[in-house]
C-alpha cells in the first residue's frame, strides 16, 4: 500500500503537468527553429536564383553590347573602304573595283542586320531584367529617323472602331465623334507599295465627357514603319531570291520609295529576332524524335577586304518518321559555321538522346561519348555510304568478292521497300 498522502499525489500531478508543458514548448521552440531554417534556407535559394538570373542576364547583355560593338568598328572600317572603291571607280580596273565594291556591300548589309538582331536582344534582356526586378526602369528608346511617305502612294484606310460604339460604356449616354488619331505604315502589294493609314475615330459621352478609342494596333517593329507583308518580301527576296538589300534599295527607289541599305539591314536582323523563338521551337521538335540524320556541307561566304571568298559550313538536322508514322511531322533545321570544328554539331544536338544517322565525319565522335549527358547517342551507319566505297573496289574489279556484298545491300532495300506497306506486327 502507498504511503503518499493526498498532497504529495497532488504535487506530482504538478510536477507532471509541469513537466508535459515544458516538453510542449521544447517541441515548439524545435519546430520553430525548424521552419525557420526552413524559411532561411529557402530565402537563400530564391536570393541565388536571382543572383543567378542577374548574372546570366548581365552576361547575355554585355555580349550583345560587345558583338554590337565589334560590329560598328568593322561597319565603320568597310564604309571607308567602300568610299574608298567608290572614288575608284572611273579609275583603272573598275570593274574589279565595282565587284569589290559589291563584296563590301553585302558584308555590310549582314553586319547592320547583325547589330540590329543584337539591338533587338539587348531590348528584350532590360525587358526581363525590369519584370524580374534585377534591372532599371529606364530604356533606351530607338528614335527611328524615317521620311515621310509619298504623296504619290495609294492609300488604304482601315478603321478601327470603338469598343463601345455609340453608347457610352460609363454611363449608357450616347457617344459623339470629335477627332481620330491617324498613323501610317508602309506595305507591299506584289508589284507596288501601299501606306495603309490606320485610322482610331474618337468619341466623347454628351452626358460624362468620358472618350473611348480603339488601342493602336501591334506593328511587327516597335515604332517601325514596314508592315508584315513589306518585312516578308524583303527578306524573301534577300534570302530566296538571292537580291542583295542595296539593289533592292534602288527597286525602290524607282517606285517612288526612298529604303536605304542601312534601313533595311535594320529590318531584316529585327525579324531574324524575332523568328528566333521559331528556329529554338523547330530545333526542339527535331530533337525530340529519337531517330534523327545530320550533314553537313560547304557555303562560299564573302570575305571582306580579301577580295575573294572563303568556305563556311551549313549543317543540317533532320527529323523524318513517315516511313513507319505518317502521323508524325518531318522538319530540317539548318546551322551555319565559319568551320568544320566539332564543337559545332555538338553545342546544335545538346540535350538529344537517341540515334544519329551521319556520316563517318570526326566532329560527331564526342556524342557516342558513354558519359555525355544526358546519355550518349546511338550511331547509326549510312547504306550509302558503306555502298559507294563497295561499288568503287567493283568498278575496278568485277570479280571481286565486294559484289556479295552489294546483293546484300540490295536485298535488305527490298525488304525495306515490301516492309513498308505491313502493320507493325508484321514488320517485326
Amino acid at each position: 500500500m502507498s504511503s503518499d498522502t493526498p498532497s504529495d499525489l497532488s504535487e506530482i500531478e504538478l510536477l507532471r503537468a509541469q513537466l508535459r508543458a515544458a516538453q510542449a514548448e521544447v517541441a515548439a521552440e524545435k519546430q520553430a527553429r525548424e521552419q525557420a531554417e526552413a524559411a532561411v534556407a529557402k530565402a537563400q535559394d530564391e536570393l541565388d536564383a536571382e543572383r543567378s538570373t542577374h548574372i546570366a542576364i548581365v552576361q547575355e547583355l554585355k555580349a550583345a553590347k560587345e558583338a554590337i560593338k565589334r560590329n560598328t568598328y568593322l561597319i565603320q572600317k568597310l564604309e571607308e573602304q567602300l568610299a574608298r572603291l567608290k572614288r575608284l571607280k572611273f579609275g583603272q580596273s573598275s570593274e574589279r573595283v565595282a565587284g569589290e565594291a559589291a563584296q563590301l556591300t553585302l558584308s555590310l548589309e549582314d553586319l547592320e542586320a547583325a547589330n540590329a538582331f543584337d539591338a533587338a536582344l539587348i531590348r528584350d534582356i532590360g525587358k526581363r531584367a525590369r519584370e524580374t526586378g534585377t534591372g532599371s526602369s529606364s530604356e533606351e528608346k530607338r528614335k527611328p529617323k524615317r521620311r515621310p511617305l509619298p504623296d504619290n502612294l495609294p492609300r488604304q484606310d482601315i478603321i478601327y472602331p470603338a469598343p463601345g460604339g455609340e453608347t457610352c460604356g460609363a454611363c449608357g449616354g450616347g457617344m459623339r465623334h470629335f477627332g481620330e488619331d491617324v498613323s501610317e505604315t508602309l506595305e507591299y502589294i506584289p508589284g507596288r507599295f501601299v501606306a495603309v493609314r490606320h485610322r482610331r475615330p474618337k468619341f466623347s459621352c454628351d452626358c460624362c465627357d468620358t472618350i473611348d478609342q480603339a488601342p493602336a494596333p501591334n506593328r511587327v517593329i516597335p515604332q517601325g514603319l514596314p508592315g508584315p507583308k513589306l518585312l516578308a518580301h524583303v527578306v524573301v527576296s534577300k534570302f530566296g531570291d538571292h537580291l542583295p538589300l542595296y539593289r533592292q534599295s534602288l527597286i525602290y527607289k524607282r517606285e517612288g520609295v526612298d529604303l536605304s541599305r542601312s534601313t533595311l539591314a535594320d529590318w531584316v536582323g529585327q525579324v531574324a529576332w524575332l523568328l528566333q523563338p521559331l528556329v529554338d521551337a523547330l530545333q526542339a521538335h527535331v530533337l525530340e524524335s529519337y531517330k534523327v540524320q545530320g550533314d553537313d556541307t560547304t557555303v562560299k561566304v564573302l570575305a571582306p577586304g580579301a577580295g575573294k571568298t572563303k568556305t563556311g559550313r551549313l549543317w543540317v538536322i533532320v527529323r523524318d518518321n513517315r516511313s513507319w508514322n505518317p502521323s508524325d511531322p518531318p522538319a530540317a533545321v539548318f546551322f551555319y559555321s565559319p568551320d568544320r570544328k566539332g564543337e559545332h554539331p555538338v553545342q546544335q544536338m545538346k540535350g538529344f538522346a537517341g540515334a544519329l544517322q551521319a556520316d563517318a565525319y570526326g566532329g560527331y565522335n564526342r556524342l557516342y561519348d558513354l558519359d555525355r549527358a544526358p546519355g550518349p547517342v546511338m550511331a547509326v551507319g549510312c547504306w550509302a555510304h558503306a555502298r559507294r566505297y563497295l561499288f568503287n573496289v567493283y568498278d575496278k574489279d568485277r570479280d571481286s568478292v565486294v559484289l556479295q556484298g552489294i546483293e546484300m545491300i540490295k536485298a535488305l532495300y527490298e525488304i525495306e521497300r515490301q516492309a513498308k506497306a505491313k502493320s507493325l506486327p508484321e514488320r517485326l
